[in-house]
């Protein structure tokens, strides 16, 4: 009975784990250490494209920085190979102004190069604290 138990509660976590990548949302923080907070609906944006810069193991990208766009960054990314500018399918293109969950890595890149799109705390993901200070974020914040 005990080890039938146990098969059936490590059953139901593997199966929870599966369905949700192992990632709690409800538990995400951002790189203040509080509740991590919406970063857009319109457009919509983040991994799940849920309005939040969520991050699984499947994000590649590491999607978890939410930026105000400019087009300065705009273009800097499209140079780079990242045209965001471009509707495609279902990606609305975005426009100076919108708010979008960045990859950490190109949010960087452009800061070192000065051009880095300002950044609302509140809405980026803890996780962009494994490749960027929270002073780095710090330096180009903006209130939401």
């Amino acid at each position: 009975m005990r080890i039938t138990l146990v098969l059936i509660i490590v059953g139901l976590n593997l199966f929870s784990m599966h369905f949700t990548n192992g990632l709690d949302k409800s538990r995400a923080l951002n790189v203040l250490g509080s509740e991590l907070e919406s970063c857009c609906f319109d457009p919509m944006t983040g991994w799940y494209r849920d309005g939040y810069c969520h991050t699984d193991s499947r994000d590649y990208g590491v999607h978890v920085v939410c930026a105000v766009m400019t087009e300065e960054f705009l273009d800097f990314s499209a140079s780079c190979g990242n045209d965001l500018k471009t509707e495609r399918g279902s990606f609305p293109g975005l426009k100076e102004g919108d708010k979008w969950c960045l990859c950490v890595s190109r949010w960087k890149e452009a800061f070192d190069k000065g051009i880095a799109p300002p950044v609302i705390l509140q809405s980026t993901h803890e996780k962009a604290l494994m490749t960027v200070t929270l002073k780095e974020l710090q330096s180009c914040s903006v209130a939401k």
